[in-house]
C-alpha cells in the first residue's frame, strides 16, 4: 500500500483536496472489486489540513498504523490565488515556508510530489524543478515564467512527468494529474477504470480552455490589438498590423504581448485564430472551409493542421466533443 500525504495549506481549493480523495478512493474499490488489496492509504497534513481531514476520511479511512511513516508520495492541493500579487503574497506566509522545506526534505528521500494549478508555484519555489519541465494554469504562466526561468514551462499541456514530480494545469486538470498517479502506481487498466467511474475524457492539452483576453487584459494596449483582431480575423492579418493596432513599434509589442500572456505575437495571433474556430465549430453547422475563411485561412488544411495542435483534436472531433 502507497502512503499518499495530501498537504493542505489553508485557504486551498476544496475541489482540488475532494478530486484527490475520491480518484484514490475510486482506484482503492476497482483492486477491491478484483479482490485485490487497496493500493493507497492517505494522511492529510498542512496548515489547513484540520478543515479538511473529515472529507478526506467520509471516503478514505484513516490508517492509525501509518501516521508517522515517511510517505511514498506528496500532493500538494492547489489554492485560491488568481492574480501575481496573491501568488507573490501567499508565497511569503509562514506556512509556505514550512511546505517548501517539507517538500525539500522529500525530494531528497526521492519521493514523488505532484502539484497542480498555482500549488506548482510552492514545489518550483523550492528549486526542485530547475532544468526539469513543468506545467500550471494557463492564467499564471506568464508569472510562473518570469518567476521561473530556470525551469521548462510547458503551458499548454494537462499534465507534465520529469522525473519524480508530476505537475497538472488549471484547477479541473487535478483529475488528469490524479488518473497519471494511478497510472503509475496501478496500471493504465485501473486509471482507465477510474476515467469511466468518474466520466473523465482524456485531455492533453489546456490550450482549448486558454481564455486570451483574460490575458490580455492585463495589458491596455495589447487589449486593444486583441479587440481589434477578433474584428478583423477573416483579413490577412500581420504581426505589424497587430503593433499598430496597439499603437507600439512592433519590437515593443512583443515584449508586451510576451509579458501578459507569454506568447509571440505570431502565437499569439494564431490562438486567437483557434478560439474562433472552435467557438464556430461548437455552435454553427458552418463548413470546415468556411469557418477557416472567416478566421484568415485560405486553405482548411492550415486551420486542421493548428486545431489538432492547439486545440487537441481535428475540426469533427472539436464539434462532436
Amino acid at each position: 500500500m502507497r502512503l499518499v500525504e495530501l498537504q493542505v495549506l489553508s485557504g486551498a481549493m476544496p475541489s482540488s483536496v475532494a478530486i484527490t480523495a475520491d480518484v484514490l478512493a475510486t482506484a482503492n474499490r476497482l483492486r477491491a472489486a478484483k479482490g485485490r488489496r487497496p493500493a493507497f492509504a492517505v494522511r492529510v497534513s498542512g496548515s489547513g489540513a484540520r478543515s479538511v481531514r473529515s472529507l478526506v476520511g467520509s471516503v478514505l479511512p484513516p490508517q492509525p498504523e501509518i501516521a508517522k511513516a515517511e510517505p511514498d508520495v506528496i500532493i500538494v492541493s492547489s489554492l485560491v490565488t488568481v492574480t501575481e500579487a496573491a501568488v507573490i503574497e501567499r508565497l511569503a506566509k509562514p506556512d509556505a515556508a514550512q511546505l517548501r522545506r517539507t517538500l525539500d526534505r522529500a525530494a531528497a528521500r526521492g519521493t514523488h510530489i505532484a502539484a497542480s494549478c498555482s500549488a506548482v508555484f510552492h514545489l518550483a519555489r523550492t528549486g526542485v524543478l530547475d532544468g526539469r519541465r513543468a506545467t500550471t494554469t494557463w492564467w499564471l504562466a506568464p508569472v510562473f515564467q518570469r518567476m521561473f526561468p530556470q525551469v521548462e514551462l510547458d503551458a499548454d499541456a494537462m499534465v507534465v512527468t520529469d522525473g519524480h514530480f508530476i505537475t497538472a494545469g488549471a484547477a479541473m486538470a487535478h483529475l488528469d494529474l490524479m488518473l497519471a498517479l494511478v497510472e503509475r502506481y496501478c496500471g493504465s487498466d485501473t486509471a482507465a477504470g477510474c476515467a469511466r467511474f468518474l466520466l473523465l475524457d482524456g485531455r492533453r492539452s489546456q490550450s482549448r480552455y486558454m481564455a486570451l483576453g483574460y490575458l490580455s487584459a492585463k495589458d491596455p494596449q495589447v487589449l486593444r490589438a486583441e479587440r481589434w483582431a477578433r474584428a478583423e480575423l477573416a483579413t490577412g492579418l500581420t504581426v505589424d498590423g497587430l503593433a499598430a493596432a496597439a499603437g507600439l513599434a512592433p519590437r515593443t509589442f512583443a515584449r508586451r504581448v510576451a509579458r501578459a500572456t507569454g506568447l509571440s505575437p505570431i502565437q499569439f495571433l494564431q490562438r486567437l485564430r483557434v478560439e474562433r474556430a472552435v467557438e464556430l465549430l461548437e455552435t454553427t453547422t458552418l463548413s470546415v472551409e468556411e469557418i477557416a475563411r472567416r478566421v484568415g485561412y485560405t486553405e482548411p488544411t492550415t486551420l486542421r493542421r493548428l486545431l489538432r495542435r492547439e486545440a487537441g483534436g481535428g475540426p469533427r472531433e472539436l464539434r462532436h466533443a
